[in-house]
């Protein structure tokens, strides 16, 4: 059974839907531990006073904020929770808006609201219905373990959606961030054109399902073959990043080769095998790397092969042999 993580109220007007709160993404990040080199020894932390170098208990510890150089305010937890938000079961919706006038910056982490209880099934999927058919997002405050969350809820997927966002103090201003200011020189006409050529050639329908970590994938190979006693190769280093001498040229080669691409992926679509570049070494590379190519063609089972194993499998699954016709 699902868990929520929240329950209470969605509120818009005078209707009341209560709700859950569920998380609506993970974490798959490979998460490691930490020991000290030649041994199985895991390295623990100890919250050490830095002048005694003495280990402190939990209990003794208090928070404090610098305000001026090497002078801090000290403040308890029972100081704290003076000025906490109290604790809310309603998420009051003050504000419909446009959700084409929210910039993705605004947004922090996403969760799923459901309905909860006999009835409000009802009332949640007209204001679901409703708010899909206006494009528009409610904003809201609430508070979640302590701390208050200025959000937006939204229609997505069959449910709502509720967006933390940050708020407008938290977002930076991106002059001052990147210390970029932009000349204002307007681009050459023909650089202009062929840029949207590469941008029309590349478009393609978002499908989130295309794009995979390979990294993570690599790491949890990597772990494998090691655990397997396999020796592990050093990769190569990424080649250095080249200078642009002609844009024009440049974006021109660049239109062909998203081209090239397009045909390729049609002629997969049709059946048709995929070669890969054809001025690849496979001989020359390393498992790791073979290892990405494999990731790349879908080769089952390639955790558990040697080098020289994901060479043949890349190889094969490059240039699939023809079927013997009967």
């Amino acid at each position: 059974m699902a868990r929520s993580i929240w329950t209470g109220a969605l509120a818009f007007g005078l209707v009341n839907i209560p709700v859950g709160l569920y998380a609506a993404t993970e974490d798959r990040t490979v998460h490691f531990n930490q020991f000290q080199k030649g041994t199985s020894d895991r390295i623990r932390y100890k919250r050490v006073n830095e002048r005694t170098g003495e280990e402190v208990n939990y209990r003794d510890i208090v928070k404090g904020r610098e305000v001026d150089d090497d002078t801090y305010v000290l403040l308890t937890d029972d100081e704290l929770e003076s000025v906490e938000p109290g604790r809310t079961r309603t998420i009051d919706i003050t504000d419909f808006v446009d959700l084409a006038e929210v910039d993705p910056i605004n947004f922090q982490r996403t969760y799923y609201l459901a309905p909860r209880g006999d009835g409000a099934d009802r009332s949640y999927e007209l204001l679901y219905r409703a708010m899909t058919e206006t494009n528009r997002a409610g904003i809201a405050t609430f508070v979640m373990r302590s701390k208050e969350y200025l959000v937006a809820v939204r229609p997505q997927r069959e449910v709502l959606a509720l967006e933390t966002m940050y708020f407008a103090d938290e977002i930076r201003d991106p002059i001052e961030a990147t210390g970029y200011e932009p000349s204002g020189q307007p681009a050459r006409p023909r650089e202009l054109t062929i840029a949207r050529q590469l941008i029309e050639s590349m478009t393609t329908d978002w499908d989130p399902g295309r794009y995979v970590d390979t990294y993570r994938e690599r790491v949890e190979e990597l772990i494998e073959s090691k655990r397997a006693g396999e020796t592990i190769e050093a990769a190569a280093p990424a080649p250095p990043p080249s200078k642009v001498v002609d844009l024009t040229e440049t974006l021109r080669r660049s239109v062909e080769e998203a081209r090239g691409r397009g045909r390729v992926s049609a002629g997969r679509s049709r059946g048709q095998a995929d070669e890969g570049p054809q001025d690849e070494d496979l001989s020359a590379m390393t498992k790791s790397q073979l290892a990405a190519r494999a990731a790349e063609l879908g080769i089952p089972g390639r955790s558990k092969l040697t080098r020289d194993e994901l060479e043949t499998a890349v190889r094969q699954a490059r240039h699939p042999r023809p079927k013997a016709v009967s």
